[in-house]
């Protein structure tokens, strides 16, 4: 299908927002099953991911109890993601004097957003056959590293910190999920919205909207591992720093996240 058809589909945010019943989630993700590729979301979680982040490429499984197997895993790391992303700023919301009247409205809708990707990872799960992961209990001082829900900037770092995880984790195995229509919309539409929070904290920190080379951007250094690896410039063979310098060249690319480095991001934040 032509790239720019297939994009113009992916519009509707009703994939995620409304609630489906078994039947109806089964409709809608139909080649989730038997026809799922390797990478069903393109978190590329388990064994069967690919190796190396460098290469950002993945091996393909035909067994369909395999198949089923990796599937699952990136089904429940998403949602381990979201639970994590959801929990952050429903507490902060609820935290007297923390974020500021003029910034509540965007908070106020990113955890909206939040809310919607968790109930479809727990409709999709379910309507597979298999039961949620419970909510973990989070940890959102990463064991005293933080304060984010008394101090505000504080709390707006982390927020980075988090969006930023979700964009690199969703597109790590996009390339391999171009076959699957269903997979494909859902990584899109969930990875793009991920992408414009990320730009929306960036801007409230006085940050550029994306992701520079010095450590995603004047960031604490416990966020590190988030960053690992952006200051790569040679892609597809071509380095970018050649034309544009280290930083633009940089920065003109995101990195991706392997779905064992976004769950050891998640754990820094799981009691």
């Amino acid at each position: 299908m032509n790239i720019l058809k297939l994009l113009d589909k992916l519009s509707d945010d009703s994939f995620f927002t409304r609630e489906l019943s078994r039947s109806e989630t089964l409709t809608d993700i139909s080649s989730l099953g038997k026809k799922a590729a390797i990478a069903a979301l393109p978190l590329g979680l388990g064994s069967f991911m690919a190796t190396s982040a460098k290469a950002e490429t993945t091996k393909t499984v035909t067994d369909p109890t395999l198949m089923k197997t990796a599937l699952t895993d990136a089904l429940q790391l998403a949602l381990t993601l979201e639970y994590l992303e959801d929990e952050y700023y429903r507490i902060g919301l609820l935290t007297s004097n923390l974020i500021p009247s003029s910034d509540r409205p965007v908070f106020m809708q990113i955890s909206k957003h939040e809310a919607a990707h968790v109930v479809f990872l727990k409709s999709t799960l379910t309507s597979l056959g298999v039961t949620p992961g419970a909510k973990p209990t989070f940890d959102f001082t990463a064991n005293g590293n933080f304060m984010p829900f008394s101090d505000y900037q504080q709390f707006l770092a982390v927020a980075q910190a988090f969006e930023d995880t979700g964009v690199r984790a969703y597109k790590g195995q996009a390339g391999n999920v171009m076959s699957n229509k269903a997979v494909l919309q859902a990584a899109l539409q969930i990875h793009s919205v991920e992408a414009r929070h990320a730009s929306q904290v960036r801007r409230m920190r006085g940050q550029k909207g994306w992701i520079e080379l010095a450590n995603g951007g004047n960031m604490p250094a416990p966020t590190n591992p988030v960053y690992a690896g952006e200051g790569v410039t040679v892609q597809a063979g071509f380095n970018t720093a050649t034309a544009f310098g280290p930083e633009a060249g940089s920065a003109a690319y995101d990195e991706i996240l392997t779905g064992t480095d976004a769950a050891a991001i998640a754990a820094l934040f799981i009691d």
